[in-house]
């Protein structure tokens, strides 16, 4: 009778797909929404515009949702810290049910943890945690989970597969993943993942360097995309202001103190511009310290988080996007301005050239050199209206060409469908996984 009662509750016996037929697949983040993590709510959508059942699960929401879509979307969404309690009911079940599935996933967390550089607390409520996705994936009948980023929402779903018994997946972004593969038990991930799906060439060739020559055919690139609807709001006339966007998180790997370098420089030689910063972070600080250091309080506006729709109106405002930043793979707020027909002066670096062409869809400049950022904002303000125009059209061409999400999904959905139909059993079963995690 006991056994009976642990098979009743293995998910492979549950249902597949929703009571309207269509597939589910759990989609497991850290943060959701967020105001960052605005590509991850453009891929769901378009996964749900074409039949897939997309399970939104998060440890809990970014802050200052100031987008309508994003408070919509908190609605939909699954925390799993907010309810401590069913975090240890989870716990309890899945020790009572399925006390092998439990051990090896034990097994593994040990494993994770014996390298990294988070602490050991931490990787013990990435497994609790887990076991509360388990039961929602029971619930759903989610026949798959996929998580975004390599870090912990990456751990948190192979610990989830191993004990609901789906198959899982990540898609990597960079750079952490790429900056700590070993702490983070990359090589691991995407050996007893399903697959992994990597949003440039760039990012590609890294988790090259960090699997087996056997996992390679896993990974996929699946772009980031954009919807029709975001191509819709461009305009066919650059600006005229003389005005420069920069839009991210307030951080040292963003650069955005070496874009208020960049900009004193410019100041310094004559020049009258005013740079718009949009967004917020630790760093804000030091920002406004170098802001009052430069005397550039007239020429600096710092804007904090914006909704969607002011980062747009902010973008057709501005001649061009600033992107300085240290390290990145391929900032999705690149795609955004060129899909509104704005140039981007960025840093060539990771898969930023993989789509800004210097002097065609804007200017390519070394990370870290305030100097040729000032250059190419320079230029860019004394660009003549046609050359801006020329450069927006091309922009718009470039980004449609390859950032398209509704496509991008379609690779997706083909893939869960694909793991759905061949009722994929546990992933990594060709190797034990006490040998891949060692």
């Amino acid at each position: 009778m006991q056994m009976a009662g642990r098979e009743a509750y293995h998910p492979t016996n549950d249902r597949r797909v929703a009571a309207n037929g269509r597939s589910v697949v759990l989609y497991l983040i850290n943060q959701y929404p967020a105001v960052t993590h605005t590509f991850i709510k453009r891929e769901v959508q378009a996964l749900e515009r074409q039949d897939v059942e997309v399970v939104r699960v998060a440890a809990r929401a970014g802050r200052a949702l100031v987008d309508p879509g994003d408070v919509l979307e908190e609605q939909r969404t699954t925390y799993l810290i907010r309810q401590p309690l069913d975090l240890l009911r989870a716990l309890a079940e899945l020790m009572l049910l399925r006390p092998l599935s439990f051990a090896k996933a034990f097994v593994t967390t040990m494993s994770l943890m014996r390298r990294s550089d988070r602490g050991p607390l931490l990787h013990i409520l990435y497994l609790v945690e887990a076991c509360k996705v388990a039961s929602i994936v029971r619930a759903t009948g989610a026949a798959h989970i996929h998580a975004h980023f390599g870090t912990n929402p990456a751990e948190l779903a192979l610990l989830a597969a191993q004990l609901s018994g789906v198959t899982y997946s990540f898609t990597v972004h960079g750079y952490d993943e790429y900056d700590k593969p070993e702490f983070i038990g990359l090589w691991a991930k995407i050996h007893e993942a399903a697959f992994v799906a990597t949003v440039s060439h760039y990012g590609r060739s890294q988790l090259y360097r960090w699997c087996d020559a056997a996992d390679r055919s896993k990974i996929k690139l699946i772009r980031c995309g954009l919807d029709r609807t975001f191509y819709d709001m461009a305009e066919d006339k650059p600006s005229t202001a003389a005005r420069l966007v920069c839009v991210g998180r307030l951080c040292r790997e963003k650069g955005q103190s070496i874009l208020v370098k960049a900009a004193a420089m410019v100041a310094t030689a004559g020049r009258k511009f005013e740079l718009v910063i949009v967004g917020d972070g630790e760093g804000r600080a030091e920002l406004e310290e170098l802001i009052a250091e430069y005397g550039l309080s007239d020429s600096i506006r710092l804007c904090g988080w914006l909704s969607s729709a002011d980062v747009r109106r902010e973008m057709l405002s501005a001649r061009a996007l600033v992107v300085a930043s240290l390290a990145e793979n391929l900032p999705v707020v690149i795609m955004e301005a060129m899909a509104l027909r704005r140039p981007v002066i960025a840093t060539q670096i990771a898969g930023v050239p993989e789509l800004v062409v210097s002097r065609e869809t804007g200017w390519l400049v070394p990370a870290g050199c305030p100097e040729a950022l000032a250059a190419a904002m320079t230029d860019c303000l004394l660009a003549p209206s046609e050359t801006l125009h020329s450069m927006g059209r091309l922009s718009r061409e470039r980004v449609m060409a390859l950032h398209d999400v509704d496509r991008e999904a379609t690779v997706l959905m083909e893939l869960f469908a694909e793991l759905t139909s061949r009722r994929a059993g546990p992933p990594g079963a060709a190797r034990p996984l006490t040998t891949a995690i060692q």
